[in-house]
């Protein structure tokens, strides 16, 4: 029973990790701003996040503290914040070099634990770090390319922006101790929407925007699917599972990301590029960067 328990929590993980693969695919096909698109994605991935605790009669009831929440409404903020920033990176770079700039988070959270954590910088994760900086520089195309679009170097600085962001969601989320995980998320998810609310109204983007179908089903499938279901899977998933493979599985993400933008967009990453991308992922699997209690997708 437990192994398939094990089983069952690991295709959930894998399916969860599979499906944020794919959002960068699916931005490029969105003609709305980044803030606009993140406000949906935190209004509607929360609707549908706390439509599936209802029906499941997961949602807690337990009292939060003043404290507690304030510390969600402003994670909220910063993933809102995040969430901007990777969309951007999606919008100047490619879906590979965006998502790997993003997946320098691991790497940022490494050099800042000694800061943050009072954990001790290694040799060994030194040395992780160093290979990460190097590989983001050779994906960047500085080293090994003739000629640099000032577009990539806007998307990879759009894409580090976010790493730096979602470093310290996962840092905040660390010292929000005893809240349920899904109650805990809704609220961040909703609060994310809620802070961009005010900077769309005043930009008057709800105004200037066109509604078609194929756009409003693009905008669904980010909201309900790459966040409500992803989050639903990805908690669902954790008690079966150990930290150790919890760890090993998340790299599914970045390779989903670089395949895809290969076969559905054929954004291919040169030699220096591979390198790099070898170098990043590499360097956060030895490496060790995250924390052991982090119990966070890299959304």
């Amino acid at each position: 029973m437990n192994e398939k328990n094990d089983r069952r929590s690991c295709i959930m993980m894998i399916a969860s990790l599979l499906i944020v693969g794919s959002i960068g695919i699916f931005r490029r096909y969105i003609p709305i701003s980044s803030a606009m698109l993140a406000f949906f994605r935190g209004l509607i991935g929360s609707a549908s996040l706390l439509v599936f605790v209802l029906l499941r009669k997961k949602l807690s009831r337990e009292k939060l503290s003043a404290r507690q929440l304030l510390s969600m409404l402003l994670n909220g903020a910063l993933l809102g914040i995040n969430w901007i920033f990777l969309f951007e990176a999606f919008s100047y770079t490619t879906i590979a070099k965006a998502t790997l700039a993003y997946y320098m988070e691991p790497t940022i959270l490494l050099l800042l634990s000694p800061l943050l954590f009072k954990e001790k910088l290694t040799p060994r994760k030194l040395l992780c770090a160093a290979a990460a900086l190097f590989g983001m520089v050779l994906v960047s195309g500085v080293i090994g390319s003739t000629e640099t679009a000032p577009n990539d170097l806007r998307g990879i600085l759009f894409g580090l922006g976010g790493a730096c962001f979602y470093t310290s969601v996962v840092v905040l989320n660390k010292k929000i101790e005893g809240v349920d995980p899904y109650r805990k998320t809704i609220i961040q998810l909703f609060s994310a929407a809620l802070v961009l609310l005010p900077y769309l109204l005043t930009r008057q983007e709800f105004a200037s925007m066109t509604i078609d179908g194929r756009m409003l089903v693009l905008v669904l499938i980010v909201g309900v699917i790459h966040t409500g279901i992803v989050y639903a899977l990805y908690f669902g998933s954790m008690g079966g599972l150990k930290a150790q493979t919890i760890s090993a599985l998340g790299y599914i993400d970045p390779v989903t990301a670089m395949l895809l933008s290969a076969l559905v967009l054929h954004e291919r990453l040169s030699l220096p590029g591979l390198i790099g991308a070898l170098l990043i992922i590499g360097s956060a699997i030895v490496g060790e960067a995250r924390p052991k209690q982090s119990q966070e997708p890299c959304l």
